[in-house]
């Protein structure tokens, strides 16, 4: 199945000069959401997981159905604020500022091997930052897997030292 036939590419969105990857008309087609699960499960089955982690909110449309189909518990990453219990933080650099993202303190166990699940690879920051709050816990990060890729924003290089797989890339 072609999934990169799927994603619906709007030009100059949000603003001029931006061409739009939106990944909800994957995700509203059974066959492609289904196959994209299915592709992400046979790759975290290679790589071995304990546990999936997906950031809001695309993380979570996809991480959890990843971690249904391979038996493994699903951790949440969210924004400051929104998480009820004891939390651990991470900020780190946007493109014009700083964000933060918060994770459970106990959510992932000393040692657990963690694949990390999201929709989109740009930069690598968002993902990057993830990673850290999983390491700060103690976690092993032994890979991470995107619907899709922006080739151009270089977000590779960001994630340098981790084994990271992506379904569809765009080159531009």
């Amino acid at each position: 199945m072609d999934l990169k036939a799927k994603v619906r590419v709007i030009e100059d969105f949000p603003k001029e000069g931006i061409s739009f990857k939106d990944i909800t008309t994957l995700l509203k087609d059974k066959e492609a959401y289904h196959h994209t699960v299915d592709i992400m499960v046979d790759i975290c089955n290679k790589i071995g997981t304990d546990v999936i982690v997906g950031p809001e909110a695309r993380g979570f449309v996809l991480g959890a159905p990843v971690a249904y189909g391979l038996g493994t518990g699903f951790v949440l990453v969210r924004k400051p604020g929104k998480l009820p219990a004891d939390t651990v933080s991470y900020e780190y650099e946007l493109e014009y500022g700083t964000d933060i993202l918060e994770i459970h303190k106990d959510a992932i166990q000393p040692g657990q091997r963690v694949v990390i699940v999201d929709d989109l690879l740009a930069t690598g920051g968002t993902a990057l930052a993830v990673a850290k709050l999983v390491e700060k816990l103690g976690g092993k990060v032994v890979g991470m897997v995107f619907a899709m890729e922006l080739k151009f924003l270089n977000g590779r290089r960001t994630l340098e030292g981790y084994e990271v797989h992506s379904l569809i890339q765009f080159d531009n």
